[in-house]
C-alpha cells in the first residue's frame, strides 16, 4: 500500500490554524503523513539576499526576516505533534541544515533531506545518524550526485522529482522511476510531484512506487512561491481516491481469473 504524503511545507505562512486546517482535511482524505519543513534562515539564506527588500503579507521587509517569519518554533510544532497525533496522522519534515535536523530529532524518528540540499553530505551523514528512516528527493542533480548521496546516506526512501514550481509535463520523466527501482533495490522509491493537476502523479501507481508526495494548500491563490503547484482540498480528496482506486485494481491475478459476477453474465449471454 502507497504512503501518500501531503506536503504542507511552508503553506501555512506561519499560522498554525492553517496548518491545522490543512492536517484536518489530509487526515480525512486518507494521507499517512502531513510534511513540513525546517529551516534555520540565518544559516540558510545567502548573505547577499538577506537584506534585500521584498513585498510580503507583512508588509514590505527584508528577506532575512520574511524567513524567519515564516518558520515554525518549539511551540507550534509541539502543537502540531499533538494535534496530529489527535488526528491519528503521521508527520515529518525536511531538513534544510544540521541545527534543524538536531530540532527535529526531538519530535520525530523519520526526516527528509530536500533536493536544494541533496550535496550536503554531512547533513546527509548527520541524518542518517540520528534518524530511523531517511527519506531524499532527487530533483537538480545529476546521476554521479544521486549516487553519493545514496552511498554517504543508505536512504530508505528516495523520491523522483522534478523540483520547478509547477513543472511542465514533459520534462516530469516518469520512468526514471523504473530505473531507480532497478539501481536501488534495498530503497523504496517514491514520486514527488510539482506538476498542474493530478493525473501525471496517479500514472505512477502502475510504476509501483511506495511514496507518492504532493505539496498540499487551501486556495492556490494564497501567498507563497509554492501555493500554485499545490493540490487544493477537493483534489486532495481525488488524489487519494485515485490512488487507491488503482492500487485496488491492479490487486490480484497475473492469470485470467473468471469471477462470480462474469459467471452469472456468462449464464445469462451465452446459453
Amino acid at each position: 500500500m502507497i504512503n501518500i504524503v501531503a506536503e504542507i511545507g511552508l503553506n501555512h505562512n506561519s499560522d498554525v490554524e492553517i496548518a491545522k486546517k490543512l492536517i484536518d482535511i489530509a487526515s480525512i482524505a486518507g494521507f499517512n503523513f502531513v510534511k513540513f519543513q525546517k529551516r534555520n534562515p540565518d544559516v540558510c539564506v545567502p548573505e547577499e539576499q538577506k537584506d534585500v527588500m521584498r513585498d510580503t503579507p507583512w508588509g514590505k521587509i527584508r528577506y532575512i526576516d520574511y524567513k524567519n517569519k515564516l518558520e515554525f518554533g518549539f511551540n507550534e510544532y509541539f502543537e502540531i505533534d499533538r494535534y496530529c497525533e489527535q488526528k491519528g496522522i503521521g508527520w515529518f519534515a525536511s531538513a534544510w541544515d544540521i541545527e534543524s535536523a538536531e530540532f527535529l530529532k526531538g519530535f520525530l524518528n523519520m526526516v527528509k533531506i530536500p533536493s536544494a540540499l541533496i550535496t550536503n553530505l554531512e547533513l546527509i551523514k548527520y541524518c542518517r545518524d540520528n534518524f530511523k528512516t531517511l527519506l531524499i528527493s532527487t530533483g537538480m542533480s545529476t546521476e554521479e550526485e544521486i549516487e553519493k548521496a545514496v552511498e554517504v546516506g543508505k536512504p530508505d526512501v528516495i523520491f523522483h522529482t522534478n523540483s520547478c514550481y509547477p513543472s511542465e509535463i514533459d520534462e516530469l520523466a516518469l520512468e526514471y522511476i523504473s530505473w531507480l527501482q532497478e539501481k536501488y533495490p534495498l530503497s523504496a522509491i517514491g514520486y514527488s510531484g510539482h506538476e498542474f493537476g493530478i493525473i501525471t502523479t496517479l500514472a505512477t501507481v502502475p510504476l509501483r512506487v511506495e511514496w507518492i508526495e504532493r505539496h498540499v494548500t487551501l486556495n492556490r491563490m494564497m501567498w507563497g512561491s509554492d501555493q500554485l503547484s499545490s493540490v487544493e482540498p477537493v483534489g486532495m480528496f481525488k488524489l487519494v481516491k485515485g490512488i487507491r482506486d488503482i492500487e485496488r485494481a491492479m490487486t490480484g491475478y497475473n492469470k485470467r481469473k473468471l469471477f462470480d459476477s462474469e459467471k452469472k453474465k456468462r449464464e445469462e449471454l451465452r446459453k
